[in-house]
């Protein structure tokens, strides 16, 4: 019911405002457990994947989001979910209730890069979107976003209207052969850059070869790498099993 009640009053505000163009939306399942995995520019992000679905998307968002009252009420009533970005016990209930979403045939939506982009470049996707993807045996739409950032750069509190956001739908990506719930790291590293390189492919941004620092926090404190155009040189992360920072 909140879910629907957000669509339906923000659906027309933003098609108001905005002037939003899909393509290939025929890559988008209408129906069947699916992982929506885009990059990540802005806020906006998580109000457009939404609208151009054409059915449920539920988030993994940041906890820090539900404990901050001036927004924990839009997240709550969108049914999204709470993770911890610090790992443990909390990151795991919000794991198992992702996977219940796609094994009740739902559409789970997730940004690989854990964070979002702080300069505009595509960074090292998390391992998270494939575990799920090989554990719940669905398959993975990479989404592309261009004009989101212009339209709400980081730290803007309110939107810039009359802007053009595109979202570019790629076929789905799919591992039918490697699926299972226990796979080693290299496997998950590797489907984690498919999964980046097509959200690239789509996005033309600029490929880092690190994680993307997330605000406040010491990882990846050291300076930027240089631009990383081939997902084959991307190292490992320091454990496969680290299901840390799938959403904002």
């Amino acid at each position: 019911m909140g879910y629907t009640l957000i669509k339906l009053v923000l659906s027309p505000i933003l098609r108001l405002f905005y002037r939003i163009e899909v393509v290939g939306r025929d890559h988008l399942p209408k129906r069947g457990a699916v992982i929506l995995a885009a990059n990540h520019v802005s806020f906006l992000d998580n109000l457009i994947i939404p609208l151009i679905a054409g059915r449920r998307v539920t988030f993994l968002a940041k906890a820090e989001y539900f404990e901050d009252r001036r927004v924990a009420w839009f997240f709550r009533l969108g049914g999204q979910i709470p993770i911890k970005r610090e790992g443990g016990s909390a990151a795991d209930r919000a794991l198992a209730a992702a996977r219940e979403v796609l094994e009740a045939g739902g559409a789970l939506g997730i940004y690989p890069e854990g964070t979002r982009s702080p300069d505009g470049r595509l960074y090292k996707g998390r391992t998270g979107a494939a575990r799920m993807a090989l554990a719940c045996k669905v398959p993975v739409v990479p989404i592309g976003l261009r004009g989101t950032a212009e339209a709400q750069p980081i730290g803007a509190r309110v939107p810039r209207p009359f802007g053009t956001i595109t979202v570019t739908i790629a076929p789905p990506l799919r591992w039918d052969d490697e699926a299972d719930d226990h796979v080693d790291r290299d496997t998950l590293r590797r489907v984690t850059d498919e999964i980046v390189d097509a959200i690239g492919a789509i996005t033309g941004q600029v490929r880092v070869a690190h994680y993307a620092k997330r605000h406040g926090s010491e990882e990846d404190s050291r300076a930027p790498g240089p631009p990383e155009h081939a997902s084959n040189s991307l190292s490992a992360p320091a454990s496969a099993d680290d299901p840390r920072v799938l959403a904002d």
